[in-house]
């Protein structure tokens, strides 16, 4: 097995190559409006760093969100290019998910929260038994609807960070990387586990729209 994960869901272009034990090599970056620009070098360091080459890689993870519309699909039409012209399969993870399962290094003691900045003053966030154990649906709301919810719990990512007010418990890590995306598909796939398609998961409209009720010009 040797995989290459890659996920830009959030601020972080991060890549890693994983071989099915361990992690070979990874760059993180964070750059919310490069993800286009930073991920193939990223890709190219990678493979550089592992001693291999792309046409060894035998399968793809890519974090499939919940995150922006224009990142997200960034690094998912990627990972479906590499797809067909390896012929491998690509796999895909909830990038909170995978940010949870970093979270383990940490002294969390029990359920938790993760949380990404969405924007718009909102989060997206999911609620978590343990470190694999994900209990809630992704979802996006605004923090302060959130008290309730998320009452008492510690907190893990750059979106909890962003609201102290409604998760004054923030732990680290605030992005996401690749070696935990791969690490816990590579969990998975040797379990049997069936993971997502690579499909995003937007959980709301992109932020450009068509405007509406615009004059439409004809030509006399």
């Amino acid at each position: 097995m040797l995989l290459l994960a890659l996920d830009t869901a959030t601020p972080a272009v991060t890549v890693a190559l994983h071989d099915g034990t361990s992690v070979l090599a990874s760059s993180n970056q964070v750059d919310a409006r490069r993800h286009g620009e930073l991920l193939l070098p990223a890709v190219d360091r990678v493979l550089a760093e592992a001693g291999t080459r792309l046409d060894a890689v035998t399968g793809v993870v890519v974090g499939v969100g919940p995150g922006p519309y224009t990142g997200l699909r960034v690094g998912l039409m990627t990972a479906d290019t590499f797809g067909l012209a390896l012929g491998v399969p690509v796999h895909g993870l909830c990038t909170l998910d995978a940010l949870a399962y970093e979270a383990a290094g940490t002294d969390l003691g029990g359920p938790f929260v993760v949380a990404t900045d969405a924007r718009r003053k909102e989060v997206y966030w999911a609620r978590y038994e343990d470190p694999r154990t994900r209990v809630t649906e992704p979802a996006v709301d605004r923090p302060a609807d959130l008290a309730e919810a998320v009452a008492g719990l510690p907190a893990v990512g750059a979106g909890a960070a962003l609201y102290p007010d409604a998760f004054p418990d923030v732990r680290g890590p605030e992005h996401v990387s690749a070696a935990a995306l791969a690490a816990l598909a590579a969990e998975r796939l040797a379990a049997g586990a069936e993971l997502l398609p690579p499909r995003p998961l937007y959980l709301r409209r992109p932020d450009a729209q068509v405007p509406k009720n615009y004059k439409v010009v004809t030509p006399k």
